[in-house]
């Protein structure tokens, strides 16, 4: 055989090695023995990118079904900003994220809603089993597909678990995190900034009651 050849063959033999270690470093979340359909998924780094009003997309379409067959609908939530978290119960980022979005959720209740999308868990009873373990408070969107991932395919790959996309009243996505979320405080800024760029206003903390100083009775 020529030795250019060999040396040839090696050389697309080194290519796809490389590529396929890349690809494995790039692989996000090793699944559990439950699950299916994880392989290939990949995770960011937790980059946030804000999107200005004038650069922001059409609003964004979204239906599907929850954890228990009710129907849910991104379009119901117009005029306040949503919060719409994409992950898995077999994903250790989600599970290390879930307490930050709860946070998040509790503080801003009244004033953002959250959806999350629940992608390639093989059943609804894994999805579940998550919510209770995290005392998730919103509900999520069933895909065990992904398919409702292509709902954001302009911002995030479709591969990407976990990701997070606030949207703004309208429905456009206004910022995104691509991997997992590390404070809950970063989602509740953002909310409370479209809030404030819509002309709203943000609710106040109730001032706290005076002491009472009961001072002792003249005779």
């Amino acid at each position: 055989m020529d030795h250019r050849t060999t040396r040839a063959r090696r050389a697309r033999s080194l290519t796809v090695a490389l590529a396929t270690a890349l690809l494995l470093t790039l692989t996000a979340c090793a699944g559990g023995s439950e699950s299916t359909g994880n392989k290939g998924y990949i995770t960011g780094d937790g980059q946030l990118t804000l999107v200005d009003p004038a650069d922001r997309g059409e609003p964004v379409t979204l239906e599907g079904e929850g954890l228990d067959g009710e129907p849910l609908s991104l379009e119901e939530q117009r005029g306040r900003p949503v919060v719409v978290n994409v992950w898995g119960s077999w994903c250790p980022p989600c599970r290390a994220e879930a307490p930050e979005l709860v946070e998040a959720a509790e503080r801003l209740d009244g004033t953002a809603a959250f959806l999350g999308i629940n992608s390639r868990d093989s059943s609804p009873a894994q999805a579940r089993s998550f919510e209770r373990a995290f005392d998730v408070p919103y509900p999520s969107i069933y895909s065990s597909d992904g398919r409702a991932l292509l709902a954001f395919a302009d911002t995030i790959p479709a591969r990407t678990i976990p990701a997070t996309l606030v949207l703004d009243g309208e429905g456009r996505v206004a910022a995104s995190i691509v991997g997992q979320v590390t404070s809950a405080t970063t989602l509740v800024d953002i909310v409370e900034d479209l809030v404030i760029e819509a002309g709203g206003t943000l609710p106040t903390e109730e001032p706290s009651a005076a002491p009472s100083t009961s001072g002792a009775s003249g005779g």
